[in-house]
């Protein structure tokens, strides 16, 4: 009976630093695509394995992301990334931020919707197709 509970409590991913290294190339990938419009200088780029977040920026212009967003479609990774980029504007969700955000992502609400239903606990390596698709992402 232990292991029939034990098989179904939901497993968090393993996260190995071949996944930090991928997470890292992607986030570079597309902050330089989408800062090439907004301009914004940051500091440094963090990649770690946060339990709550796909991500965040800090006063001191440090942009974090959670290494899990790899096994996430690439256009919610895109969303997650143009978020985080407009906080160096705007620190804040203000209308003036969501306003920069639009600019480069139309669909944010639809994004913001998908990414409520997908909890941080639930993203498994094994059961995600999109993780193999990243490997091969025109986005690297």
């Amino acid at each position: 009976m232990r292991r029939w509970i034990a098989l179904k409590r939901p497993r968090l991913p393993r996260v190995h630093a071949v996944h930090k290294k991928i997470a890292r190339a992607l986030v570079e990938n597309r902050l330089t695509h989408f800062n090439a419009y907004y301009g914004h200088t940051y500091a440094r780029i963090s990649i770690r394995n946060q339990k709550t977040r796909w991500g965040s920026c800090s006063t001191k212009g440090t942009l974090s992301f959670n290494v899990r967003l790899i096994f996430l479609p690439p256009h919610l990774i895109d969303y997650i990334v143009i978020h985080e980029l407009c906080h160096l504007a705007q620190m804040n969700h203000s209308p003036l931020f969501w306003s920069l955000l639009v600019r480069t992502c139309p669909q944010y609400r639809n994004c913001r919707e998908e990414l409520r239903h997908i909890s941080l606990r639930r993203t498994r390596e094994d059961d995600s197709e999109h993780f193999f698709a990243t490997l091969k992402s025109p986005h690297l």
